[in-house]
């Protein structure tokens, strides 16, 4: 039972490589109030003192925990192996 209970909840993620590409972020900054999170994620420009925003990520309070303790789960326990989520699954 708990098996189909876990398929009911699976969603399927499709993405299209030529309009979703991985941008690198050197930096991040984040802005709090009660309701919520929005994470600033930059770029800095060459070697200049400027950054560049190239994605805005709003989320509630508790998905913005869960987003930090799933990232330390994945972190802690691929620590030194360069795996990503599609290698392990």
């Amino acid at each position: 039972m708990d098996k189909d209970k876990n398929k009911q909840n699976e969603i399927q993620v499709n993405i299209n490589f030529d309009t979703t590409p991985i941008i690198y972020t050197d930096s991040i900054q984040f802005t709090t109030n009660e309701d919520g999170v929005v994470l600033d994620v930059m770029q800095r420009l060459m070697n200049t003192n400027q950054a560049r925003i190239v994605a805005r990520i709003g989320m509630s309070r508790s998905h913005a925990k869960k987003l930090i303790a799933e990232l330390g789960r994945i972190l802690a326990l691929t620590e030194g192996q360069g795996v990503t989520s599609a290698k392990r699954n």
